[in-house]
């Protein structure tokens, strides 16, 4: 079922690229219709963006009333609105702290000038948050509330003709105020070219993924990151239990046919055995056709020799996820410099993580990570910097700049800054 990457082979780390280049450079011709998506959303708005909602999910009710949204909650089992209780305060207790690092920067020199790096927040968000993933919401949006953004503007498509009432739940615990039911790449164009806001997060399929790629060479802002299909790598020795190993696979396979999970191990006793008992599990699950199709097409099972082996294949795959389940995970843990987020030991599950420890789960993938970090206060933030010049400070660093200028044949930088200066 799944690919074998054997390590002897001493090309072994050009050969994990090119397995890894296959998933991450689709030539996939369906992608071109994002391209026809966004011109037409661009050019006709609302009129476009109905058709494509029309075509693709069948609904013609864009906007969502708050008559609705109440309604939907009220149906919400009690159990799963506790559920969000609970994940909101641990997502926020864990992203407060990250105020720290976006405190502003203000300093003078020995000559009076003012020197400032000021955080602004950006003033418009749009979140996409696939059909039923609360979770993702309250990963998306907290970051940007406590960031102070001022707008906060949601599109989640319906599923099976009807919106998420958990998700619906999770946005109103969150303050949203505009929601829009709209998906795949016309609601990523939509929120650029109708609702205009500055700046577009979220994970989603291939074309929503598309879409923000394509939209980020425009005026709109995307991730740092790239937010593609979900990935798992998991490190695993002979001590580590065969269906904590098998689960954790699985537990990515189910999420998109597109999904990558890879085992790193030394223990030929591990790669054995883990395909039957990855076909057992898959017996047990709803979404096994999901899980099958990402494990045959992506799945990777690498055997490697030597720890050194071990770093330098988790640092080519750089995953979004990474399990480091085995009992000395400190001597892997500095080594590894390219992973979305890490999860160590036999008490760490990734997919916890996903819901209830706080940590973001809106992590770089196919490869970003080498890169770019997951969502946090940053993503929702400008870092502006302003200067103030004194009369003193102008003249004392004036003509070393004017040495540079001229240097570089930039004449009229020089002129600019003889203007400001008495001695010139």
């Amino acid at each position: 079922m799944i690919k074998f990457l054997d390590c002897k082979n001493k090309l072994y780390l050009k050969e994990l690229s090119n397995i890894l280049d296959k998933r991450r450079n689709p030539k996939n011709k369906e992608l071109s219709i994002v391209k026809k998506i966004i011109a037409d959303i661009k050019k006709n708005k609302i009129k476009a963006l109905k058709k494509y909602e029309l075509k693709f999910s069948k609904n013609n009710q864009i906007k969502v009333s708050n008559d609705q949204i109440k309604k939907s909650i009220k149906n919400l089992d009690p159990k799963v609105k506790k559920a969000i209780d609970f994940a909101y305060r641990r997502i926020l207790n864990f992203h407060i702290k990250q105020k720290k690092t976006l405190q502003n920067i203000l300093y003078k020199d020995n000559f009076d000038n003012k020197l400032e790096y000021r955080n602004v927040p950006i003033d418009s968000v749009g979140f996409y948050v696939p059909g039923n993933l609360p979770s993702t919401l309250l990963m998306n949006t907290i970051p940007a509330k406590i960031a102070n953004v001022k707008r906060l503007v949601l599109a989640t498509p319906k599923i099976n003709g009807k919106l998420n009432s958990a998700v619906l739940y999770a946005a109103t615990k969150v303050g949203i105020k505009e929601i829009y039911s709209m998906g795949g790449a016309q609601a990523i164009a939509s929120l650029a070219f109708i609702q205009s806001v500055n700046k577009i997060v979220g994970p989603g399929n291939k074309f929503v993924a598309e879409a923000k790629k394509q939209l980020s060479n425009n005026i709109i802002g995307t991730e740092s990151m790239y937010c593609g299909a979900s990935e798992i790598c998991i490190l695993a020795d002979k001590d580590t239990n065969l269906n904590q190993v098998a689960t954790s696979l699985v537990s990515q396979a189910e999420h998109d046919p597109d999904s990558q999970c890879i085992l790193v191990t030394k223990d030929k006793v591990l790669i054995k055995n883990i395909n039957n008992k990855i076909k057992n599990i898959l017996k047990n699950i709803p979404r096994r056709k999901i899980a099958e199709k990402s494990l045959k097409k992506n799945g990777l099972i690498i055997k490697v020799y030597t720890d050194t082996q071990v770093a330098k294949v988790i640092n080519e795959v750089a995953p979004e996820h990474l399990e480091i389940n085995v009992r000395n995970f400190k001597k892997y843990e500095k080594k590894i410099i390219n992973a979305g987020s890490i999860c160590n030991g036999q008490y760490t599950p990734m997919s916890l993580s996903d819901y209830t420890v706080g940590t973001n789960h809106v992590l770089p993938t196919s490869g970003s990570a080498k890169f770019s970090s997951g969502l946090s206060l940053s993503e929702f933030v400008k870092k502006i910097s302003i200067v103030t010049l004194s009369k003193l400070g102008v003249e004392k660093i004036g003509n070393p700049a004017i040495t540079l200028s001229e240097f570089e044949q930039l004449y009229a930088h020089t002129l600019s800054i003889k203007s400001r200066m008495r001695r010139n």
